[in-house]
């Protein structure tokens, strides 16, 4: 018989519980740790690609998902100054799903991390709220990790997993510094509007009809599509980094927004007008880690805590799901606990290398689509006009959301295939 792992989890945001549903259903007993008094993921919506919407199926969560998703039907990336597309994919939805047997959502963060805190909830799972963690350490009389807490609780398990985030406590204890997060040079714009907020019937109809949508321009680019069935709208807007080097999260000012996309398409700045309030985010990332698991194999870093990326190809949230899938199936194969070694390292060679090609792909993206007026995005408005009209690309594209090289290394992967293909191949052995 396996041996039952006790796991414990630093953070209770998508990646934590991710990882929490995959090592619950490989069998062990799982423990969370979130420091927030109250379940509520920062952010508004994200868009689930079918990397992650076919493990998010596979552990039956599809029809809780369908109550308030919104599937992009087309896909179109838009001039700035005056709207026009420059690439126009009107069966976007049935292409992805034809492509990759599992759809593109967009739906709400909160509604995501409620569906995942209910089934890891569902398959015992203990999640423990307003528990704020201090460091981890290794107990070498017991050869354990265990994690003090802040208010001196200490806490030890098999396996301490670190999905807290950007601003990680686990990454510190892992690297023994402290490490703060670099700047991108970029900030987001983030805006979610309800059809109640919108007079305009041109624009609910758009909410109403949902699609993904982008706006591409000097410096900048913005992404809107709906969420919540089709009744609320996000949006939002990537611009140049203006806050101070300390502040990474402050309320915006409308009227700056509006100001900096003035001249852009009159569809965009008509949604702009019915923005009443907004938050500006820095756009952080890491530097790689030369690896994300400590010596003896029982301490690891997931998620945000080890790869941040911009969020320009939306992979932030797929990439951990795709984490938390692949650590709970390389444990499912974990027989006894002396095997977690092996199966951890198996998890970080499996998981590091296209961790970080992401995180990478995003700069390249973030390059295609805030190109200034010039020479250089001449080259690329020709490269997207010689595919305007057909079904689907069939060129190196700037909009690797469309490119049929990029795609399908993105969206094409299977987390249960590449760990099951891995274990068949003796990369860990019984």
């Amino acid at each position: 018989m396996s041996e039952k792992l006790t796991i414990v989890i630093v953070g209770a945001g998508i990646a934590g519980l991710s990882a929490a549903v995959s090592c619950a259903l490989a069998g062990h007993s799982v423990v969370v740790l979130e420091g927030a008094k109250e379940l509520a993921e920062v952010g508004a919506g994200f868009q689930i690609t079918p990397n992650a919407t076919k493990i998010l199926q596979r552990w039956g969560l599809g029809e809780e998902m369908k109550k308030t998703w919104a599937v992009p039907s087309s896909c179109t990336v838009h001039r700035y100054a005056d709207g026009k597309a420059l690439w126009h994919e009107a069966k976007f939805a049935v292409n992805i799903q034809r492509k990759y047997q599992a759809p593109f959502v967009d739906m709400h963060r909160v509604d995501m991390q409620k569906i995942l805190y209910d089934k890891a909830i569902e398959l015992g799972v203990s999640v423990k709220l307003d528990h704020r963690m201090k460091e981890v350490r290794m107990n070498l009389d017991k050869g354990l990790p265990e994690l003090e807490l802040m208010d001196g609780t200490v806490i030890s398990g098999d396996l301490v997993v670190g999905a807290d985030g950007l601003w990680s406590r686990c990454r510190e204890s892992m690297l023994g510094v402290k490490d703060q997060p670099l700047p991108t040079g970029d900030l987001a714009y983030r805006i979610v509007l309800t059809l109640d907020q919108i007079q305009d019937e041109e624009l609910k109809q758009l909410v109403s009809s949902p699609a993904l949508h982008f706006w591409i321009g000097p410096k900048a680019h913005v992404v809107g599509y709906s969420m919540k069935s089709g009744t609320m709208y996000n949006i939002v807007l990537l611009v140049p980094d203006d806050l101070p080097p300390e502040v990474s999260r402050r309320p915006g000012s409308v009227d700056e927004m509006k100001g900096l996309f003035e001249g852009w398409d009159p569809i965009l700045t008509r949604f702009l007008g019915c923005v009443t309030t907004v938050d500006k985010w820095k756009l952080m990332h890491r530097a790689e880690l030369e690896s994300w698991t400590n010596k003896e194999k029982n301490f690891i870093l997931i998620g945000d805590s080890c790869h941040p990326m911009l969020p320009y190809l939306a992979q932030g949230a797929n990439s951990s799901i795709e984490d938390g899938c692949v650590l709970g199936r390389v444990l499912s194969y974990a027989k006894t606990r002396e095997q977690l070694p092996q199966a951890v390292e198996l998890f970080e060679k499996l998981r590091k290398s296209r961790g970080e090609k992401v995180a990478r792909e995003t700069f390249f993206q973030r390059h295609d689509f805030h190109m200034e007026d010039g020479p250089a995005q001449e080259a690329r408005d020709k490269i997207f006009a010689s595919q305007l009209g057909k079904e689907e690309a069939e060129v190196k594209f700037p909009s690797r959301w469309n490119c049929p090289e990029v795609q399908p290394w993105l969206y094409g992967y299977d987390a249960y295939q590449e760990v099951d293909e891995a274990v068949k191949q003796h990369l860990l052995s019984s």
